[in-house]
């Protein structure tokens, strides 16, 4: 069976480009469905629509309060019945409602739990760190405290700024992320005292 994704993006959506194109493999196991986002004229949604896959945008301003948000961005996934929802740099902190309903898969550029936030590749090297990374967690209430599923090292360089770093962490990033939710439509997954997250494998013996 083919896995229905829906990819949440808040800008230029490198990370939904290479999951669409990993999609156009069948061996690869998913489909995106849609692509959300919370605002309007960005890259994200032109790549979207160039490879016929539906759109929709769900601003926070359009709603009276952020529980409205919540709950009009939970029915707009809903409408496409997505077996996972993939939050690619989505800049929104989502809501009990959305939590409660999907399974979200999201990417960060650090080792969590260090350096959660917007600005973790900033506040790494502010922090001195030889080494930094990304992580590929399921999404909870906080903010990037839910549970860990894969973490890649990048290192840091003496003459590395934030742009150089960022740079070399998303190629690491865009790599891993794709292997990741591969895996996790094709083989499932089990999460261990709501911490430890197990990717199954279908050919392997256990242990």
């Amino acid at each position: 069976m083919t896995a229905r994704l829906v990819v949440l993006v808040s800008g230029a959506g490198t990370n939904l480009q290479a999951l669409l194109e990993a999609c156009a493999d069948p061996a690869y196991g998913a489909q995106v469905v849609a692509v959300g986002a919370d605002r309007p004229d960005i890259a994200g949604l032109v790549r979207a629509e160039a490879a016929g896959v539906p759109t929709f945008v769900e601003q926070v301003r359009d709603h009276p309060t952020r529980e409205a948000w919540d709950e009009a961005l939970t029915g707009a996934v809903a409408a496409h019945r997505p077996d996972l929802v993939i939050s690619a740099g989505f800049m929104k902190i989502l809501g009990p409602r959305f939590l409660d309903r999907f399974t979200v898969v999201n990417t960060h550029p650090a080792l969590l739990p260090a350096f959660p936030g917007a600005h973790a590749v900033r506040d790494a090297l502010a922090y001195g760190v030889k080494v930094t990374g990304c992580t590929v967690h399921f999404v909870d209430s906080g903010v990037d405290t839910g549970p860990i599923i894969a973490q890649e090292a990048v290192p840091v360089r003496w003459h590395d700024d934030e742009d150089s770093l960022h740079e070399r962490i998303k190629e690491v990033e865009r790599r891993l992320f794709i292997d990741v939710v591969g895996r996790l439509v094709r083989n499932g997954w089990t999460v261990r005292d709501d911490r430890h997250v197990s990717m199954k494998c279908k050919t392997c013996k256990p242990e």
